[in-house]
This record gives structure tokens, C-alpha cells and sequence, in this order.
């Protein structure tokens, strides 16, 4: 059974996460109230769904990932940008406040599987070119590029000259559009939902 851990600061949001994961048989909640560092217990997910600045969310994301705990953030926003930091702050997870609790319940057995998962209206506005004709090579890049390697780390691993990293992240970046890393880790994180990002050999 997945410990769900929330972190919400919405009294009205709270009973209601709490009703869905609850009634869910193989999940179960606690909720922290939203006071000083959020003295979290161990989970295996953290919900996060706070309305402070941005700042903050990502603050608490990052002190989260550090401690080992997967962050599935349940978003107000619709931004990209903030689904971008997110990610970037060590996120697995990206849903929409507005999403349905069928939804909800799939982002977190997905993510307490150790995959990650981001809402589908997030995927049509921010993957939509994920479609890409992504090859073996640039699938083991891409891999690499998300688990924070840098070019001269990918080419040892690889066993391939840096220039020929380059070359690979130059074709990366015309077919997907994509040429900064975190937009790279981002597509490598929805490997699983992604049917464009299956290696073409």
C-alpha cells in the first residue's frame, strides 16, 4: 500500500484529496498542514499543492527530492514555465488542480511505481513535438542528458567522441525542438506515455 503524503495549503482542497486517496484500496493519506519547514513523514509520494510564490513551491520541491521523496506536484497553474521549474526542481510529476480523481489516482500509482507522469493537457501543450524520429543512439542520450551527465560524461559512457555528442544533441534539438537539457530530461521522464519517444533503431 503507497503512503500518500499532501501538502496543501487549501482547507477546502484538503478533505477531498483526502476522500479520493482514501478510497482508493491500495492507497492511503496524511496530510501536513502547511506551517515552517513541513516536517514530513516518510511516503512514498508527496502531493504538493500550495498557492504561495512559486519560490516557495520550488523550494519545498527541491528539499523533498533531496530527502529521497518523489514530489507530484497538483497545480493551480497552467503554465508551462512553472511545469519547466518544476520538473527542474526535481518534480516527477505534473497534474492539473482541475484534473479528474481518475486522474489523480493514476499520476500517483504511476509515480509510486518510480515513473513519472504529467497531465495530459500538459503533454498537448508542452510535448507536442515529442513525435520525433528518435533513434537508439539518441534515446541513450537523451537518458543520459536527464540522469545529469554532462557531454564529456556522455561520450565516456558512450565511448564516443564529445563532438559526436554534440552532432547527436544538434539532430535532438531539429527533430524535437528541444535544445535546452531540461527540456531533453523532460521528454526521457515521459518515456513511458510518450508513444513518439520509442526508439526507431
Amino acid at each position: 500500500m503507497a503512503q500518500i503524503v499532501v501538502i496543501s495549503d487549501c482547507p477546502l482542497l484538503r478533505p477531498g484529496l483526502k476522500q479520493v486517496i482514501d478510497a482508493a484500496p491500495d492507497l492511503r493519506s496524511t496530510f501536513v498542514e502547511p506551517a515552517g519547514e513541513y516536517d514530513v513523514p516518510h511516503a512514498d509520494v508527496a502531493v504538493v499543492n500550495l498557492h504561495t510564490g512559486m519560490g516557495d513551491v520550488l523550494g519545498l520541491i527541491t528539499r523533498l527530492d533531496r530527502r529521497g521523496c518523489v514530489v507530484l506536484v497538483l497545480s493551480p497553474s497552467v503554465s508551462h514555465d512553472d511545469l519547466l521549474l518544476s520538473v527542474e526542481a526535481g518534480a516527477r510529476g505534473y497534474v492539473s488542480q482541475s484534473a479528474a480523481e481518475t486522474e489523480l489516482l493514476t499520476a500517483l500509482r504511476t509515480i509510486a511505481s518510480g515513473r513519472s507522469y504529467f497531465s495530459t493537457s500538459f503533454n498537448r501543450h508542452c510535448l507536442d513535438k515529442s513525435h520525433a524520429h528518435i533513434t537508439v543512439r539518441e534515446r541513450q542520450i537523451i537518458d543520459l542528458v536527464a540522469s545529469g551527465a554532462t557531454d564529456r560524461e556522455i561520450a565516456v559512457q558512450l565511448n564516443i567522441s564529445q563532438h559526436t555528442v554534440h552532432s547527436h544533441l544538434d539532430r535532438l534539438a531539429g527533430k524535437t525542438g528541444y535544445r535546452r537539457r531540461i527540456d531533453l530530461a523532460r521528454l526521457a521522464m515521459r518515456q513511458d506515455e510518450t508513444t513518439g519517444m520509442r526508439p526507431a533503431g
